[in-house]
């Protein structure tokens, strides 16, 4: 299972990068990865007019998209299309940050899953 993570370097340029969920368990009904630690989790509607401009990432958190996806375009350029049943670890809360802008012209529903 792959997760996008957004992270900033040292230079506060913000950059992807992909992370592979360990796997730690396995049962008759699935794979398990270990327990990652969350402070909470946040619920959004996003409309389909979304378009960001320049920002960090409020806090470290996980954005799960149930429904529909938005492309984030990272300060070095890079653009992912982060669609539905995806997810992304944002960290890139000081520097330049990111653009966030939605895509199909669809209403997003996603988790915000905060680790800090």
């Amino acid at each position: 299972m792959r997760i996008h993570n957004l992270y900033t370097d040292a230079k506060g340029e913000s950059h992807f990068r992909d992370i592979e969920v360990e796997w730690a368990e396995e049962t008759r009904a699935g794979k398990l990865s270990k327990r990652l630690p969350a402070t909470g989790i946040i619920f959004r509607q996003v409309q389909p007019t979304y378009d960001l401009d320049w920002h960090p990432a409020p806090r470290r958190q996980y954005i799960i998209n149930l429904d529909a996806g938005v492309r984030i375009t990272a300060s070095d350029g890079e653009a992912r299309v982060i669609g539905a049943g995806e997810i992304i670890l944002v960290e890139d809360t000081t520097g330049k940050g990111h653009l966030s802008k939605a895509v199909d012209g669809k209403m997003r529903h996603c988790i915000f899953v905060p680790v800090d």
